[in-house]
């Protein structure tokens, strides 16, 4: 259920380093009440089956999982 490629998570893992700042796009979660699309967090890691762990700026530190939820690098890390 959760094979990735290796190749696949190095590249989450350069795209998503730690301390990079992101924006949620998309969450696959029905019982999530916190993030919309939109909401600002910063990385603290990607595990070993690729879901990038996020601090969000509202409180929230749910994973963004992939596959199923979609987040973005935001470029200028003003935001």
């Amino acid at each position: 259920m959760f094979n990735i490629s290796k190749e696949t998570l190095e590249r989450l893992r350069k795209e998503y380093p730690a301390g990079a700042r992101v924006e949620l796009v998309y969450m696959n979660d029905p019982y999530n009440t916190k993030l919309f699309p939109g909401a600002k967090g910063t990385v603290v890691s990607v595990d070993d089956i690729g879901t990038a762990h996020v601090r969000w700026d509202c409180g929230s530190s749910l994973g963004v999982v992939y596959g199923e939820d979609r987040c973005r690098v935001i470029k200028n890390n003003t935001s």
